[in-house]
């Protein structure tokens, strides 16, 4: 099913976690994910499971994790953490992107979140997509992580652990791209770090600003 609202509400709500609370369905996961535009880097998906006893709790806690600053990403993201949202995450590299396409890798890196996330869920929400190989009853909303409470609380999970990934590790083991300020996305710092550098091991060489870096190198 895919559901397309006339109008978004103010900040996430919990209208379809709510709806299928009733209908029995005791585990609801959001699933969403970051990183399909970078030029460098993972393509990160979570999948968070609000409990129904406190999920009202978190009401103005969070929203989609494109509309909120850093610092309320990471404030949300260690009230989850501290108590005990479950949840899971999953990613795909820059190699698994090249040689599947961007698209299957965002699908396989919501299918990994899914896969990790304990007690297993009984059905799903997800940003704008349908998962066709995972056997679970699944909702897809459009602007998903906008809506619902639990496809926002994926949103910042996903962007959180990422950012981190990109500013900690990769920043480290690659000085000298920038990670830690663009996160790999195609910034005019980072084209050129990449003018100056040419690719390094985390850039996608399926995408036409590395590909053509490629070829100038």
């Amino acid at each position: 099913m895919l559901i397309r609202l006339e109008s978004i509400p103010p900040s996430p709500t919990l209208h379809f976690e709510q709806e299928l609370w009733q209908q029995g369905f005791g585990r609801v996961a959001g699933i969403d994910e970051v990183g399909r535009g970078p030029l460098a880097g993972p393509v990160v998906a979570a999948a968070a499971m609000l409990n129904e006893a406190d999920a009202e709790s978190w009401h103005g806690l969070f929203t989609d994790s494109k509309q909120m600053t850093k610092a309320q990403r990471e404030v949300a993201y260690d009230s989850f953490m501290s108590r005990g949202v479950v949840h899971a995450v999953g990613a795909c590299s820059s190699e698994e992107i090249d040689g599947i396409g961007i698209a299957a890798a965002t699908k396989l890196a919501m299918a990994r979140a899914i896969e990790g996330i304990e007690p297993g869920p009984e059905h799903l929400l997800i940003d704008a997509l349908r998962l066709d190989g995972v056997n679970l009853p699944q909702t897809a909303i459009i602007k998903g992580d906008a809506v619902s409470m639990s496809i926002a609380a994926a949103s910042v999970i996903a962007k959180v652990t990422r950012d981190r990934l990109m500013a900690g590790v990769f920043e480290e083991q690659f000085p000298g791209y920038g990670f830690a300020s663009h996160k790999g996305y195609g910034t005019a710092a980072h084209m050129a770090a990449l003018q100056q550098h040419g690719p390094c091991d985390i850039h996608r060489s399926s995408f036409r600003p590395v590909r053509e870096a490629i070829l100038r190198s």
